[in-house]
């Protein structure tokens, strides 16, 4: 194999990257800061490493929920920096108000204004010497695509939008029937080892290709032993986008069958349902305590009563009676169930401000409490749309293995599903999480949804 190896950083490696560049570059800054102006509320010793510690772990909290770590933002430094300062905003003053585990603060107040500044401006270096450089054409990923040719523009479409750095250079048609591709070269198998030697790049093949010819295999099997990386484009698609590839060529359902889900382990279960409990404890306790001001609200902006009922389908396909609050006017329905969409005629003011905070569906913790739903889970859809999308969507009932959730990896990356086509990307996600859910995920899910909630991206 050939040594001219363009390096890259997968997904997963450029937000590690990332969180290393802040932590690294904010301590170092205010240990240079400290020392030059000497000032001791900036020097980092050993015997107080714990304060650096703690600070590191504000800025990545903060960050992760005011989303400085999605990289489609990261690669904007002027969309970014709005970020990295309301971050460096909080994450000082929850700093600056736990006393008992930071230093004290000094005599001079513009120690504190240099440690603010000193946060974001090693931040703002951070972020632009990873544009400059992780963005630049040395790092972007060549990949050698196998597949058939109709499959092409969904494929190229697809892997650009997901990652930018993943740039598809040659392309195998596996379907001689298949019509020739556009703004790509197109190559023949014959020519795979050549190309490979040139330069070592990722080879991505589709299962479902039509292989015309064992020699396209014993190819692949020949650079493949010489170190060549090869990977089937549905884990590909996974890892890059965050949702299961879904074909409905040749009837590949089985595919998508929950094999994974008797894995999952005891204590997960356990501890999922525990965090349930308190969860669900918490809010509504903070829904108790915030009904003497919303029932006012809503009894002159609604009009109406407060809460309301919804039939919904939930585990094995049970159905169960959700409780919201009430978001729409009176008998919003009284011609028949609709799509929910953005700026729906039928949300009040009210409702609209209680669904940008998602208050209406605090309520929901009884229904987690009965053990109906969980905290974090597929979104709970009505009886009338789950026939109409199982019939336009064979494996639909697949997302009814696991409980149906407050939130969900659905949610934090899409938007209200107000068609067959945008149910369908909402189930990429939904199987996604029933294929891979673990405690971290469900933290991820956590954080986003805190972020979700403070940009009031609610709808």
């Amino acid at each position: 194999m050939s040594s001219k190896a363009n390096i890259h950083f997968e997904l997963s490696e450029r937000k590690l990257l990332l969180r290393f560049l802040d932590v690294t570059l904010v301590l170092l800054g205010l240990h240079l800061v400290g020392s030059v102006f000497e000032f001791d509320y900036f020097i980092i010793s050993k015997e107080k490493w714990v304060w650096s510690l703690l600070l590191a772990f504000y800025i990545l909290f903060f960050g992760t929920i005011f989303e400085i770590y999605n990289l489609k933002k990261a690669s904007d430094f002027f969309n970014i920096l709005k970020s990295i300062v309301i971050t460096c905003s909080v994450a000082v003053l929850v700093y600056l108000l736990t006393p008992f585990f930071t230093p004290e603060l000094p005599v001079s107040r513009i120690q504190i204004l240099f440690f603010y500044l000193s946060i974001v401006f090693s931040m703002a270096l951070g972020r632009f010497a990873y544009i400059f450089f992780i963005n630049s054409p040395i790092f972007k990923k060549n990949v050698i695509l196998i597949a058939e040719g109709t499959l092409f523009e969904e494929i190229e479409k697809e892997l650009a939008i997901a990652d930018a750095n993943y740039k598809i250079r040659y392309f195998i048609n596996t379907d001689d029937t298949s019509p020739k591709t556009k703004n790509i070269k197109e190559i023949s198998s014959g020519k795979l080892k050549d190309i490979v030697q040139k330069g070592v790049y990722e080879i991505v093949v589709t299962t479902n290709s039509k292989f015309s010819s064992a020699t396209l295999y014993a190819d692949l099997l020949d650079v493949f032993n010489n170190g060549a990386v090869i990977k089937e484009y549905a884990q590909v698609y996974e890892n890059l986008t965050g949702r299961v590839y879904v074909s409905f060529k040749d009837n590949e359902y089985y595919k998508q069958f929950p094999f994974s889900d008797h894995n999952v382990k005891p204590l997960y279960r356990l501890i999922h349902r525990f965090l349930d409990i308190i969860i669900s404890l918490l809010g509504l306790v903070a829904l108790l305590l915030l009904l003497p001001l919303i029932l006012p609200i809503n009894f002159f902006a609604n009009k109406g009563p407060l809460f309301y009922t919804q039939e919904r389908v939930g585990k094995k396909g049970k159905r169960f009676k959700i409780f919201k609050l009430r978001s729409m006017v009176v008998n919003a329905e009284k011609t028949g169930a609709v799509w929910a969409v953005a700026n729906d005629a039928r949300v009040t003011k009210f409702g609209k401000f209680l669904r940008k905070t998602r208050l209406d569906e605090v309520p929901q913790f009884i229904n987690i409490l009965k053990g109906e739903m969980s905290v974090i889970g597929p979104r709970p859809e009505r009886p009338i749309f789950v026939e109409q999308l199982a019939k336009e969507i064979p494996f639909y009932p697949t997302r009814h293995v696991v409980k149906p959730g407050l939130t969900g990896w659905a949610q934090v990356n899409t938007s209200y599903g107000a068609s067959v086509e945008d149910s369908l990307l909402k189930l990429q996600y939904d199987l996604y999480y029933i294929k891979h859910r673990n405690i971290f995920l469900d933290l991820n899910i956590a954080i986003k949804t805190l972020s979700t909630v403070i940009f009031f991206r609610g709808q």
